[in-house]
């Protein structure tokens, strides 16, 4: 049996994909090294890794990078009102928003739903 070589990534994936097109996704994924063999000797493709692969050379990621340092959570972008009534937005959010200490907003009341409306400075907005 010929020894398994590494799955194909990024341009090469991609080319590869369209070369054989005319094969089924399953038959595909494993031309492409996106299987295991298991210790029967069945191949088993693995679909996920390959549809993960094909996201990521088109420039598609669907997970972000952890921070450097791999400390923090990944915002869940729900909130929880406190016992004292207080709603906390944590800094995840006001970094990704390019948010500073001092930004004001407007609170605009819904139905079942709170908008925050950023105040810009009137400075900025005659600019």
């Amino acid at each position: 049996m010929a020894e398994k070589k590494a799955p194909i990534t990024g341009k090469a994936l991609l080319q590869k994909v369209k070369d054989l097109q005319h094969l089924s996704k399953r038959q595909t994924a494993k031309e492409c090294g996106y299987y295991t063999v298991t210790k029967d000797g069945d191949s088993r493709v693995n679909m996920s890794d390959f549809y993960d692969a094909l996201l990521e050379a088109k420039g598609i990621v669907l997970e972000p990078e952890k921070t450097r340092d791999g400390r923090g959570r990944e915002p869940s972008y729900t909130v929880t009102v406190h016992s004292n009534g207080q709603i906390v937005i944590g800094a995840a959010y006001t970094k990704e928003m390019g948010l500073q200490p001092g930004d004001e907003f407007q609170i605009k009341l819904g139905y079942k739903h709170i908008h925050l409306v950023q105040i810009q400075d009137e400075a900025a907005e005659a600019a």
